[in-house]
């Protein structure tokens, strides 16, 4: 297939490119390599594709979503098969202080992306949710079949917001659209402003590591080849519409419009200070705690269900939390030299 990887500088959409053109698919890779971490990781692993290109099936393309004309010129041009959405604004924490941030690029980009799939007949959109969007929720573990309208920040809103706009289309234009409900993401390559990399960093430069909540947090850590995995099942399944969806009692996981929405998390929750002894063990030193209480705007626990996924895909995520935390130390130590 020919398919766009939006965010393909990106953590997750570097790794997706690289197993995309594995597998023979042409990918178009588009990034606005914007600053809100360090640039130089982005081009590393743009060059880390390269790297493993023999057949030349990357291209990468420096275009914004919120280039309303740009994108258009893209889809007509190009006409792809399928589209992955990985572009957005990303972190709760920055939404909190700069909500605007996330108007431009998770709402209107992502409209000028169905406005593409809309007029040139791609086959297939998939797109990155979040599990934030279960904020205010308190069952767990979390499920696809329970209403999400309470989120507790602009960015979780953003990412609601991307799941109605895509529903409205794919009813509408009958364009297939399936969301992933994307549970803390980690491993080699990772953002910096996530707390494995903060932690990682800190510990080896022997610096204190700010632990909220006292630690008792739970979050279900799901690896990124568990995470790529996914998605690339997801892909090759077009969604369709749900022949028993019933209006007195709709589900919200699924329409009469070829739309779906699936979680991909790891479920096995984990308490944070298990996964900061994770990192001192394979870092081979302990963290100087700074021991502090709940943050505004977090949750105490993410517990993903994902046996719609499973059930659909015949797809389980399987990375233990240990392994995965060693395979970011290793990376992380012979990316900086420390």
């Amino acid at each position: 297939m020919k398919i766009l990887v939006t965010g393909a500088a990106g953590f997750i959409g570097s790794k997706l490119s690289e197993v995309l053109i594995a597998r023979g698919d042409e990918v178009v890779g588009i990034d606005n390599m914007n600053d809100y971490y360090e640039v130089s990781l982005k081009e590393a692993r743009l060059q880390r594709i390269a790297n493993q290109d023999d057949k030349q099936l990357f291209r990468y393309i420096k275009l914004d979503l919120a280039d309303r004309e740009g994108i258009a010129a893209l889809f007509a041009s190009e006409k792809f098969d399928g589209v992955i959405n990985l572009a957005a604004q990303a972190g709760v924490r920055y939404s909190i202080e700069n909500p605007l941030a996330y108007v431009e690029s998770n709402i209107t980009g992502f409209a000028h992306l169905l406005e593409g799939c809309r007029h040139n007949d791609v086959k297939h959109l998939v797109y990155a949710s979040s599990s934030s969007v279960y904020r205010a929720n308190r069952t767990m573990p979390y499920s696809i079949h329970d209403n999400v309208d309470h989120p507790l920040s602009l960015y979780a809103a953003s990412k609601k917001s991307n799941e109605l706009m895509a529903h409205t289309y794919s009813h509408l234009y009958r364009v297939p659209t399936t969301g992933l409900r994307f549970f803390t993401v980690y491993g080699p390559w990772t953002r910096p402003d996530m707390a494995l990399f903060k932690f990682t960093k800190a510990i080896i430069e022997d610096k204190p590591i700010d632990v909220f909540n006292y630690g008792k947090h739970r979050r279900d850590f799901t690896y990124i080849d568990d995470i790529v995995e996914g998605v690339v099942r997801v892909l090759d399944k077009p969604a369709t519409p749900n022949e028993n969806w019933d209006g007195k009692k709709p589900d919200p996981s699924s329409s009469t419009a070829p739309w779906r929405i699936y979680n991909i998390g790891n479920q096995k929750p984990v308490e944070l200070l298990d996964y900061i002894a994770a990192i001192e063990k394979h870092v081979g030193k302990k963290a100087n705690k700074n021991m502090l209480p709940l943050q505004d705007g977090d949750v105490l626990e993410t517990y993903a269900d994902v046996s719609d996924l499973v059930k659909d895909v015949d797809y389980l995520p399987s990375m233990s939390v240990d392994e995965g935390v060693g395979n970011f130390v290793k990376w992380y130590r012979e990316y900086y030299g420390v």
